[in-house]
């Protein structure tokens, strides 16, 4: 069984600060990409940031020079740090990787999601 457990969520006043983790576990013995969606009230779900294995990374203009994707390869853990946040970063954030195992097809997982909420 392969699972993300992310931990951070919460609420801050607006102008603030909070950091997301997800770590994976589980068979396989890689992980290639690794990223973090949201979704709101009313919206689709969106991409936030991506971060390739080999550290490239990927952000939505709405969050480009206030948030940060990083990974840790040996905790198998990424990582969100989001600075100057605003009321509408308000939404349900989604951990999401791109597992390698030995045998058969790369498996994508999500994690369970996690509420952040910006007040005014």
């Amino acid at each position: 069984q392969v699972q993300l457990v992310e931990s951070g969520g919460g609420l801050v006043h607006a102008g603030g600060s909070l950091g997301l983790s997800c770590a994976a576990s589980g068979s396989f013995i890689g992980i290639d990409v690794m990223g973090w969606y949201r979704q709101a009230p009313g919206k689709q779900r969106e991409l936030v940031a991506t971060i390739t294995s080999g550290g490239i990374t990927n952000y939505a203009d709405s969050v480009k020079g206030r948030f940060t994707i990083s990974r840790d390869s040996a905790k198998k853990t990424v990582y969100l740090q989001m600075n100057s946040l605003k009321p509408e970063d308000t939404a349900v954030y989604y951990c999401n990787a791109q597992l390698i195992r030995r045998l058969g097809r790369d498996l994508e997982v999500w994690g369970q999601g996690t509420l952040v909420t910006i007040s005014s």
